[in-house]
C-alpha cells in the first residue's frame, strides 16, 4: 500500500530510502550462561546503532532468592558507570491469595557506581527463571545521559509471578561501551542473553 499526500506518492509498496530507519533488530551477539559469574558484552556497543536491545531468555540463578542485576562500563575496564534508576512491580501468587502493585524506594539507586537490580528475589527451582527485554538508548553519546528501560517477568522464590519495570540513565559524559549482567549471590546457572542493534 502506498502513502499519498497531495497527490504525490511518498512510500510505495514498502520501498524506503536506505537512510530511513525501519526499526529492524540486527542480532549482534548471543551468550549462554553455564554456571557463569557474569555475562558481559564487551564489544559491539558503539555508534553503529542508536539503540541496543538485550533479550533475557530463562535466566536461572544457582542460588535461591538471588537478584539479577546490571552495570555499565564507560571506557575503562570496570563496570562502574554512574547511574540513577527507578524500579516498580506488580505481583500475583499461584495460590491466588495475594496480588499488589508496589513501589519500593529502597530498590532505586541515585548517582551510584553499584550494579542496579533488574529482578526481585529470583527462585532457583528447576522451573523458575527470569525473561524480559532491556533497551539502551544512544550509548555512544558524549552529550546526553544514556537512558535505558527494562520490562520483564520472573518466577519469584515464593511462587509469585512478578511483572517488573525498571528505568534509568547512565549519567556520564563518555560513551557506554560495555554492559554486564550478574547475580547478587552465586552464579547465573543457565539462560541466554541476546544483544541486538536497532536499525
Amino acid at each position: 500500500m502506498a502513502v499519498v499526500s497531495g497527490g504525490t506518492t511518498l512510500i510505495d509498496n514498502g520501498a524506503l530510502d536506505p537512510a530511513v530507519p525501519t526499526g529492524s533488530l540486527i542480532l549482534l551477539s548471543t551468550q549462554t550462561a553455564s554456571a557463569s559469574a557474569n555475562i558481559s558484552f564487551t564489544s559491539g556497543i558503539d555508534s553503529t546503532y542508536d539503540s541496543y536491545v538485550f533479550k533475557f531468555i530463562n535466566i536461572h540463578p544457582a542460588t535461591d532468592s538471588a537478584i539479577f542485576q546490571c552495570n555499565g562500563r564507560d571506557g575503562g575496564v570496570s563496570y562502574d558507570a554512574i547511574k540513577t534508576t527507578t524500579f516498580f512491580y506488580a505481583y500475583h501468587n499461584e495460590a491466588d491469595t495475594d496480588a499488589i502493585l508496589e513501589y519500593n524506594a529502597s530498590y532505586d539507586i541515585a548517582q551510584s557506581t553499584s550494579a542496579f537490580r533488574i529482578s526481585n528475589l529470583l527462585g532457583n527451582g528447576n522451573d523458575e527463571s527470569y525473561s524480559g527485554t532491556m533497551q539502551l538508548f544512544n550509548p555512544s553519546s558524549t552529550t546526553f545521559v544514556k537512558h535505558f528501560i527494562i520490562r520483564s517477568n520472573m518466577y519469584q522464590s515464593g511462587d509469585y509471578s512478578f511483572d517488573i519495570n525498571v528505568a534509568g540513565y547512565f549519567n556520564v559524559a563518555s560513551a557506554i561501551d560495555g554492559i554486564q549482567f550478574s547475580m547478587t549471590s552465586g552464579n547465573i546457572d543457565d539462560g541466554i542473553i541476546k544483544m541486538y542493534g536497532v536499525k
